[in-house]
């Protein structure tokens, strides 16, 4: 009777693991490859810019890292991603001309924005839009406290200058704690 009892746990902790296995191997939904893309863009330039808003409280070297390196990263992070993916970022108030939105970006974030509004919003709400064989994966950035240095009302006079220097055209400010900032986009071609 113990072997009959050993052979049958033994059979279904052997049927378990194939399980576990199968699992493991079956390919990753597009929500979820695009999520890891965005993880990826987000924790290499969150890590960055938290530790210049560590070293210097003004945000003045925050903001030259992310005049400066940002652009940058989102190539490195890139250059990493399979052929048929890429990830950026995008705002409805854009301060870098290069992260312009287009008319689906702007559609997704506005939605965003009612859902703020009406009290629906979750920063959960990862929305997933299929446009001409790719698949976009949309996460809400949310501004937070620390994000007031640079985007919101109160910006100090130095760092002001120094981001109308460098983006004479900067819309990207006036946020209140909890607005919208934008989105970071992850777009996966069908392959």
């Amino acid at each position: 009777m113990k072997k009959i009892i050993v052979l049958s746990i033994s059979a279904l902790l052997s049927a378990n693991l194939m399980a576990m296995d199968a699992n493991a191997t079956k390919p990753m939904g597009v929500k979820q490859e695009g999520i890891k893309y965005i993880k990826m863009l987000g924790m290499a330039l969150k890590s960055e810019l938290k530790a210049k808003m560590k070293e210097d409280k003004s945000g003045m070297g925050a903001f030259g890292f992310c005049s400066a390196k940002a652009e940058q990263i989102t190539k490195d992070v890139n250059a990493k991603l399979p052929s048929y993916a890429k990830v950026r970022r995008t705002s409805l108030k854009l301060r870098n001309p290069n992260n312009k939105a287009d008319e689906i970006d702007t559609k997704v974030m506005n939605e965003y924005v009612a859902s703020i509004q009406n009290g629906t919003f979750s920063p959960k709400n990862i929305k997933v839009v299929e446009v001409d064989g790719t698949s976009r994966v949309y996460k809400p950035l949310i501004a937070k406290k620390v994000c007031l240095k640079c985007h919101g009302s109160n910006i100090s006079e130095p760092l002001s200058k120094a981001i109308k220097t460098a983006y004479p055209q900067d819309r990207a400010i006036g946020y209140k704690e909890g607005e919208l900032r934008g989105v970071i986009v992850s777009e996966i071609a069908k392959h």
